[in-house]
């Protein structure tokens, strides 16, 4: 005589996730008996839900390994969970640095980073920014140099709705929340007291490409620096570049081919010394010997180099995930313009004129 399955008495609640199905939001609400809506919340970090509600749906989700989808979240909300970052930096070394800060900030916490390389020298590159925004429904933008610049593409993010942050070499309006100020100019400042302590005074700069506002600070930094010393630095004495190592190789065939060459340089980035180096060391210049050198962003390559390279460090991960975390915090928090202070790193890369 077959034998008859008993009914099933369990409620709802009472029902795991069966195996290898992924856990949903209706299944946490099931199992916890609450509302999909009172989940929702939770997942969101909304301040309308209890405190043991909250520890208990939490509990849950760990329990049974529950993601929440950040493009479900996005439809929930009309904005997908994503932090854009911007930038159109030649520098490559500074743009990874950038976006490991800014997935610090973002480790955790929902959001997701995504990149949009662009040339802000072509027209229609505001337009392709909208359109970069509008699709991925952008939470918020991190503008880098150069893109962070531009006070049309900021007033652009403005007029849709999109929440941004920049990164400026120096503030505008020191109440704007939405600044990471570097002050390079007093990184470039230290820099120059440093040569003129060693004693030189036919000192030459190599300067980024100044459509770029941190080149303009750094160069404006370091000449009037000397300036005030009594020091003059030549036009001649002062080449421009483009933030890249062979840039950097040109400036320096320009300064070194003369009988009559600097006994210092300070370049505006670490690409740009290299660069140095690789023009002094084909023409026996001995460094810091006969030539002292200088660079701008302590990148890695600094310390690679050799000798090791003196460099203006800028904490540069740091300024990202500043940055990132203007982008997630609260409405309500306190807005003011963040700093990220440079400092020189002396290493070996100079030494007093002989």
């Amino acid at each position: 005589m077959a034998t008859r399955k008993p009914p099933d008495t369990s409620t709802p609640a009472d029902k795991p996730t069966p195996p290898g199905k992924v856990a949903t939001i209706n299944d946490i609400a099931r199992l916890a008996g609450v509302s999909k809506k009172t989940v929702s919340r939770i997942i969101n970090r909304s301040p309308l839900v209890h405190k043991d509600t909250r520890e208990k749906v939490e509990a849950l989700m760990r329990e049974v390994g529950y993601v929440p989808d950040p493009m479900a979240r996005g439809l929930a909300f009309r904005r997908a969970f994503l932090i854009g970052m911007v930038y159109d930096n030649p520098t490559a070394q500074y743009i990874v640095d950038m976006q490991y800060g800014a997935l610090d900030a973002l480790r955790d916490s929902g959001f997701e980073l995504v990149v949009h390389p662009c040339d802000t020298r072509s027209t229609g590159y505001i337009d392709g920014v909208r359109r970069f925004v509008q699709q991925q429904k952008l939470h918020g933008v991190m503008l880098v140099p150069r893109a962070s610049d531009d006070p049309a593409l900021a007033r652009m993010l403005e007029e849709i709705g999109c929440r941004y942050s920049r990164i400026v070499p120096v503030a505008d309006d020191p109440t704007d929340g939405r600044l990471v100020v570097t002050h390079d100019r007093d990184g470039a400042a230290e820099a120059a007291d440093y040569l003129q302590t060693l004693g030189h005074r036919d000192i030459a700069v190599i300067t980024g490409p100044l459509s770029y506002r941190s080149a303009v600070e750094r160069t404006a930094g370091f000449v009037e620096t000397l300036a005030a010393r009594g020091i003059g630095i030549p036009k001649a004495r002062i080449v421009e570049a483009g933030y890249t190592f062979e840039s950097g190789v040109v400036a320096a065939e320009k300064l070194l081919a003369g009988r009559k060459r600097p006994t210092a340089i300070f370049a505006e980035n670490d690409e740009m010394a290299a660069g140095v180096y690789k023009v002094a060391m084909r023409a026996g210049i001995n460094i810091p010997r006969d030539l002292a050198v200088i660079g701008f962003d302590d990148s890695p390559l600094a310390s690679r180099l050799w000798p090791s390279l003196t460099s203006v460090r800028r904490h540069t991960r740091d300024t990202g995930r500043i940055a990132a975390t203007m982008l997630i915090r609260a409405d309500g928090d306190a807005m003011r313009a963040a700093s990220v202070r440079p400092h020189l790193i002396v290493r070996d890369s100079c030494q007093p004129p002989r």
